[in-house]
Order: structure tokens, then sequence, then C-alpha cells
């Protein structure tokens, strides 16, 4: 689990930040979660940090540590599951952008690990409206591309939590944090108006909303290399001086 804290020192960054116009961090945004019997509380920082390590392996980018609490309220019916309000998730990543910006790095991605983190836009939005440089990454048209590329056989609606992604990346990338039972856990509830209102528990009794039976650690491999041949668009604009 050691590959989950960077291991830059001071100069690693100075170095880095050398040779770009440019210097772009990298935050990871997890939570801290049920994901059914077979998958970790810490699935969604597992899989925010496998992509930003991808990206940190292809652009020279800063890593950072990742966040690994943040809104995960529609899954409080479940023992584990822990949360932090949208108001404080917004302000943690603010107030590390601001750090940022103050040691001489200028622009932030948030890689956001969790679907419940709606907040995470409004403070990219927000911070462009202020000429600030900050992006979220993966939008839902970078999952499509990785899916396709990965041949992942379910849809981005129907694989929702704890399906053949999140087991599919882990499978790759953490195989030693997944427990027996995945091949038997599928279970599909597209219609979910009232996730809202209700929570997660008014639509699964396992907490697993998804086909995981279907992962396997080639489309993990092949979804993170999707995702970081998509970031290339985000890193150059990011890194242009328009």
């Amino acid at each position: 689990m050691s590959d989950l804290v960077p291991a830059d020192t001071t100069e690693d960054v100075r170095t880095r930040g050398a040779g770009v116009s440019r210097q772009v961090a990298v935050l990871p945004v997890g939570s801290f979660e049920q994901h059914g019997p077979y998958l970790p509380l810490a699935t969604d920082t597992l899989v925010a940090c496998a992509v930003a390590r991808e990206i940190a392996g292809a652009y020279p980018v800063h890593l950072l540590p990742p966040v690994t609490i943040s809104c995960s309220h529609e899954h409080s019916a479940w023992p584990g599951t822990v949360s932090i309000s949208s108001v404080t998730l917004h302000a943690v990543v603010r107030d590390i952008a601001d750090s940022l910006r103050r040691s001489g790095v200028d622009t932030l991605v948030v890689v956001n690990g969790h679907g419940g983190n709606y907040v995470l836009g409004n403070v990219v939005q927000e911070s462009s409206a202020r000429g600030e440089r900050m992006a979220l990454f993966p939008a839902p048209e970078d999952w499509e591309t990785a899916l396709e590329r990965a041949g992942v056989a379910t849809s981005l609606l129907t694989d929702m939590h704890a399906g053949e992604i999140e087991t599919s990346i882990l499978l790759h990338a953490h195989p030693e944090m997944l427990r027996p039972g995945y091949e038997t856990s599928d279970f599909v509830a597209d219609d979910r108006r009232h996730l809202l209102t209700l929570g997660m528990s008014a639509y699964t009794d396992s907490g697993v909303i998804g086909r995981p039976s279907l992962g396997s650690a080639e489309k993990g491999k092949e979804l993170l290399a999707s995702l970081a041949d998509s970031f290339g668009a985000y890193f150059s604009l990011l890194t242009s001086d328009a």
C-alpha cells in the first residue's frame, strides 16, 4: 500500500518543474465507503490513486497524496462508511489549490474516484471563473472511451458501484485487496431516480449495483491506459499559455 503516498522529495518537484512552462499537480480524491462484501472500504481511493499514478507515469506532474474521505452520505446505511460534508470537501480542495500556488504550482487536476463527490465540479467551475487553472478528471466521455477500449460490457449507468469497472481496476492494481464473492454478486438497478433522497439501501441489499463477475485484470489495465491517454488533452490545455 506504500504506492498511495508519493515518494518525491522537494528536489524532485523542483527538477520536474524546471522542464515545463507550468507545473501541474494531480490530487486523487477517493472515499471511505461500503463496496459490497468483496471490495474494501477504500476502493474509490485505490481507484483514484491508480488513475493518478498512471498519469504520473506518462506526464511530468506533481503527484499528491489522496484525500481518502469524502461525500459518501448515500452509503451511510452500511457499517464502516465515513463521510465529510460537501462544504468541507470544497474547502479542502480550495485550500490545497491555494497552498500549491504559494509554492509555485499554479495548476491542479482533481482525479475523482467517487461519483457522489458532486461538489468537485463546483470547485472547478468557481476556480476557473476566478482565472485559476483547475480541472476535474476523468469526464464521463473519458470513461466511455476507456470502457470501449477495455472491452467493458457494462454501461456506466448499470455499472454504478462495485461492478465491472472497479473490480477490474483492483484486480489489476491491487488484487490482494479483493475477497471472494465478486464472481457471484451481480445486481442491476438502472432506475435510481430517488437515490439522493433514499440512499443506496433503497436499491440494493448487498451494496452492489453492477456486474463485478465480468471484471478482469486485463480490463483494469486497459482502463487505466486509456485514461492516461485521455489525460493528454487536459495536460496540453492546462499547460498552454492561452
